[in-house]
């Protein structure tokens, strides 16, 4: 893991950014209800499927869960980018191909 010395409050603004400019994106994406609460995003399907994507503080990093799998995203340069520790796949990049797969279209998300 890596958090790149990032403060705790660095982490939090950084990671709250990330997460709401998410709920914006996704938002605007016909078949999908997007809640935001307490650092917490859910995405649900309209077959009642729940993606989550939340601030994981204590780690420092926001983790995914989607597919039946997991993802641990660590801040980069600051928190100007979310990237995978097991990989390295960009938190954004992820999110449009999971959720692309699972509405069965292709979807473009700009952070």
């Amino acid at each position: 893991m890596s958090t790149e010395g990032i403060s705790e409050r660095d982490f939090e603004r950084a990671a709250d950014d990330t997460l709401r400019k998410l709920e914006r994106a996704l938002g605007d994406q016909d078949g999908l209800e997007v809640d935001l609460q307490m650092g917490v995003l859910t995405v649900e399907f309209q077959d009642g499927t729940r993606y989550v994507i939340n601030s994981h503080r204590a780690a420092r990093q926001i983790w995914m869960a989607a597919e039946h799998n997991a993802w641990h995203f660590d801040p980069r340069a600051g928190g100007a980018s979310w990237n995978a520790s097991k990989d390295g796949a960009e938190l954004w990049t992820t999110v449009q191909a999971v959720l692309s797969r699972k509405l069965g279209r292709t979807i473009e998300l700009t952070p």
